[in-house]
């Protein structure tokens, strides 16, 4: 079993090895697989890549965040200002149907309700005002509305697993209800857990994704 001393260092490297997270203000605590991230970031985006960084690494079971967002004085902006410019930006970017994508900023968090096709234009626009200057927080509300086809989803989500290299996907089991995939079984990290959730958000039709896959890490 990995030691609460050597997880904390190894969450350490992988965040000062994170180009978009500036460690020096990020603490980090661990026990018995738990990882705990506090400190502060400048932006809401580096919050979130501490976190993907923390959940990359082998014996991190669960993560508690408790990282705050200080922003810049001279970069604050009204919310007005930030709403204009997500719409702008949502507009610009290829792929995303911005005439159905609704934009409320309140207190600089960013409110995205509206129907997509697919989950990567969540995803992507999400990400296009994620890191808009004075945004503290997105709440993505945006729906993913797509015809189902159930009995194609499974294999497709499948067969996308058994292309992976790092993932063995005789451990991952895969349940569809309607547009809803269930994964199930057991992979030996986080990053493994993320590859068979987007391998499941990869299939059309799927509208949400519920991931009960365990974690457990091999002895070092």
């Amino acid at each position: 079993m990995i030691s609460d001393h050597k997880l904390r260092q190894d969450v350490l490297d992988e965040l000062d090895f994170e180009p978009s997270v500036d460690a020096a203000h990020i603490g980090v605590s661990a026990h018995d697989g738990v990882v705990t991230l506090t400190g502060f970031v400048s932006s809401y985006g580096e919050k979130l890549a501490a976190e993907r960084a923390a959940r990359r690494v082998l014996g991190v079971k669960a993560i508690a965040e408790e990282i705050e967002i200080r922003l810049p004085s001279d970069k604050k902006t009204a919310d007005d200002e930030i709403a204009k410019r997500a719409i702008d930006i949502l507009k610009w970017r290829v792929g995303l149907p911005a005439d159905r994508i609704g934009v409320k900023v309140e207190k600089s968090r960013v409110t995205l309700t509206g129907d997509v096709e697919w989950q990567f234009q969540k995803k992507d626009a999400e990400a296009a005002v994620r890191h808009l200057t004075g945004v503290t927080g997105v709440a993505n509300l945006l729906r993913v509305s797509s015809p189902v086809e159930a009995p194609a989803i499974k294999e497709k989500i499948q067969n996308a697993l058994r292309r992976s290299a790092e993932l063995d996907a005789s451990q991952v089991t895969v349940r569809i209800e309607g547009g809803k995939v269930i994964l199930g079984g057991k992979v030996r990290a986080w990053h493994e857990r993320d590859l068979a959730e987007q391998a499941a958000w990869s299939a059309p039709g799927v509208t949400e994704v519920q991931d009960r896959i365990e974690i457990e890490p091999l002895l070092r």
